[in-house]
């Protein structure tokens, strides 16, 4: 069975591969919450998040958007105490403030069909043979990043905004060759 290759030989990443990464997400907090996650995983390699998931989960309350828009100085030291998470200020802080700026977009039109605008409401269908070819970011993540910025979010710049984009199924970014491309162009439509 042929896969993109990106993940390696451990099992967590390979079952993110097969299961989850590209996958068309259309739940606005489950969204927020793997933007969230890829901001935390700026300089990092995404199996630290991986491994760290269930714990961030946990630190966050399940990323309820509502109760961390709330948080303060005391919930951004009880996080740095946490070692189970990346213990970055400035990665907890953005947190707390991109709850605020989600709930405003989600309040205002949704926050998934503010997200799946930018793909005209379908993922859009690469078709990447190689792992060379697939593009650090693009045009369209430079536009979305700015967008986001613009609204009040943090750690969102182009390259974080595009690894979600692949993350989430806006972009299928399974390589051609890979059994999950066809999947997800199924699932995606």
């Amino acid at each position: 069975m042929q896969r993109c290759g990106w993940h390696g030989d451990d099992p967590l990443y390979i079952r993110y591969h097969d299961e989850e990464w590209g996958v068309p997400e259309y739940d606005s907090r489950a969204l927020w919450e793997k933007l969230v996650l890829d901001g935390f995983q700026a300089g990092l390699s995404w199996i630290t998040i991986l491994r760290k998931r269930d714990n961030f989960r946990k630190a966050f309350q399940g990323f309820n958007p509502d109760l961390i828009a709330l948080w303060g100085e005391e919930d951004v030291q009880r996080l740095l105490a946490d070692s189970g998470i990346i213990r970055h200020r400035g990665k907890i802080e953005a947190t707390i403030t991109n709850a605020r700026a989600y709930l405003e977009i989600e309040r205002s039109e949704g926050f998934s069909a503010y997200c799946w605008s930018f793909v005209g409401g379908a993922p859009l269908q690469s078709q990447w043979a190689q792992l060379a070819q697939v593009p650090p970011q693009t045009e369209l993540s430079i536009q979305f990043s700015k967008d986001l910025k613009k609204r009040g979010f943090k750690f969102c710049g182009p390259t974080i905004v595009y690894a979600w984009m692949e993350a989430c199924g806006l972009v299928n970014d399974h390589l051609t060759g890979c059994f999950r491309h066809a999947q997800v162009k199924g699932i995606g439509g």
